[in-house]
């Protein structure tokens, strides 16, 4: 299978598991090769001869266990007479359950489909001789402490008993307390400690900005193949729908889909059909690919074990992977909380540049056409044709006209396209157009004068801003002059009305963002001092979303606001 020496876990782990009366608590990263750590020893110590369940494997998903009873069917290729069966939910326990009475060697299970059996009295765990638990974490994670406190009790207790986890959480010492006898702790790099092959770094952006800066990072790595978290299934279907309305290699992975679709998709992505899946941290775990070549985080997990979890995925078996993370300011936090616990510094970086994007997937093109493979005797009949048709372009015009067919769109679509900036230069450029917005022009008689953080940049036209004014703001409201700007506007009022406007839509938000309108100052400052001073005695409006923000560069400008309540 092309192994030449032990990978750290194995060579710590492999002469405890062959021993008796060990017990081990094993921390490692998925992909340091644990599975061969604990599969080659059990089966070099199973007795085929006697037909019964005597390793137990426990491990959190349906996609793990496939792919650990497929691991060990590969080792044991010369052990004939050697039955493996992984049993989990979603398949039929009937079948299952005759396969157990055939009788099996190895039982590899998700904790609710074996208690299920056990409940059934179709599974004797009677002669079973080692336990492992695999991911242990993150079936603590999953719920599954009952389960598993229930089966290690029907387990004899003269057996070997291994426990992986990749982070050491209270729980986990409670199960270590109750079931292990003086274990052995082995630890490969630091605890909680993130794979020393991966790259982190984090993109600092506004709320509105989070897909857009997706985008052109997938573009910005051309031959990328990674999967992109989010933290809700519906962000999740919501992120795979855009990237595939925007002609991206994409698919969702969710809870919501049904088992059939799930194997689809993670089939489509496995023979790399797929180049992102867009995923939940539950619908991931499980899936074990070795050549993914980024994590993005669609913004930062809630727990630093969530991150290293994610962040494991790529960089595997001693290759290298990047882990981006997409974040907005108040996540700061959170960015110093992981660099602690993972002991690894992360990289700021901006996002990249339209100008480069475009080179990198150029220079991106030129090397495939370097390396692709010719078939001389295929082509051959066609080759004279081919010549007669291109023989009035010269070589450096047939190179520009196939690097234009294969790029003109994305070429036309960043030469429109403003540059993205980060949350930090968004901040300072808000703070250098103060002095503009408070030296703006004095309102017509009758008006009142407000500024508005939303601009051309944003999409922002006069239609749109009247609409917004009249969806914020209940009744007939009279709207005066408007003034665009690129990254902020102002707008005048009815004076009477003046009071209402400010406090009703200073209760909403564009993708995230919250609506900020202030009394822009002019020479009829007084009326901003009246103003604040009658905002202490009113309520501020609900707060309501509105989504499908006017966005020129996509074409959208006439699309209607969307109100949805929070």
């Amino acid at each position: 299978m092309g192994f030449e020496s032990p990978m750290p876990v194995q060579e710590e782990v492999i002469p405890l598991l062959l021993g008796e009366d060990n017990d081990v608590i094993a921390l490692a990263q998925t992909g340091t090769g644990k599975t061969a750590a604990f599969g080659l020893p059990v089966l070099q110590k199973t007795d085929v001869s006697i037909a019964q369940p005597q390793t137990l494997i426990l491990c959190p998903t349906r996609e793990l266990c496939l792919q650990i009873a497929d691991d060990l069917n590969d080792y044991s290729k010369y052990m004939e007479q050697l039955k493996i069966l992984p049993v989990y939910g979603g398949s039929s326990i009937e079948s299952q359950i005759k396969t157990l009475k055939r009788g099996v060697h190895v039982v590899v299970a998700t904790p609710g489909r074996l208690l299920d059996l056990m409940n059934r009295k179709t599974v004797d765990l009677g002669l079973v001789k080692n336990v492992i638990l695999d991911e242990a974490d993150e079936m603590l994670n999953m719920g599954f402490s009952d389960s598993i406190n229930a089966i290690l009790a029907e387990i004899p207790s003269s057996r070997n008993m291994l426990l992986f986890s990749a982070t050491m959480p209270q729980e986990i010492a409670v199960i270590t307390r109750k079931y292990m006898k003086d274990p052995k702790e082995i630890i490969i790099g630091k605890k909680n400690e993130g794979n020393k092959n991966i790259r982190h770094i984090y993109y600092m952006v506004r709320a509105q900005d989070k897909y857009l800066a997706l985008k052109r990072i997938a573009d910005y790595y051309p031959n990328i193949y990674g999967i992109i978290f989010c933290r809700t299934r519906k962000e999740t279907q919501e992120i795979a729908d855009k990237l595939i309305q925007d002609g991206y290699n994409a698919d969702s992975l969710h809870g919501e889909l049904g088992q059939s679709q799930r194997d689809y998709v993670m089939q489509k992505f496995r023979i790399k059909n797929l180049q992102l899946l867009v995923a939940t941290d539950v619908a991931a775990r499980g899936l074990d690919v070795d050549d993914l070549t980024h994590v993005i985080n669609y913004g930062l997990p809630d727990d630093t074990e969530s991150y290293t979890h994610r962040s494991g995925r790529t960089g595997r078996a001693g290759k290298t992977g990047i882990s981006i993370s997409i974040c907005h300011v108040k996540e700061k936090g959170k960015i110093r909380d992981i660099e602690r616990s993972i002991n690894k510094k992360f990289e700021k970086e901006e996002i990249p540049a339209g100008k480069d994007i475009c080179e990198k997937q150029i220079l991106n093109l030129i090397d495939q056409v370097e390396k692709v493979k010719v078939d001389e005797e295929e082509i051959a009949a066609l080759m004279p044709s081919i010549f007669r048709k291109l023989e009035w372009l010269d070589k450096e015009d047939i190179i520009k006209r196939m690097v234009s067919l294969e790029f003109n769109r994305m070429i036309d679509y960043y030469k429109e396209a403003g540059e993205i900036h980060s949350a930090d230069e968004y901040t300072e450029k808000v703070k250098r157009t103060t002095g503009e917005r408070n030296n703006s022009r004095t309102p017509d008689a009758g008006f009142f004068r407000f500024f508005i953080n939303f601009g051309k940049t944003d999409g922002l036209y006069p239609n749109q801003l009247i609409e917004l004014v009249n969806k914020c703001v209940p009744g007939k409201v009279r709207i005066g002059k408007i003034d665009l700007r690129d990254s902020f506007s102002f707008f005048e009022v009815d004076e009477k009305e003046a009071t209402r406007v400010m406090n009703r839509m200073n209760g909403f938000e564009v993708e995230g963002r919250r609506i900020s309108v202030e009394p822009a100052q002019g020479k009829k400052g007084e009326k901003s001092e009246k103003i604040n001073r009658r905002n202490k005695h009113e309520h501020s409006a609900p707060n309501v979303h509105f989504y499908d923000r006017f966005d020129k560069r996509d074409g959208n400008k006439d699309k209607p606001w969307r109100k949805k309540t929070k």
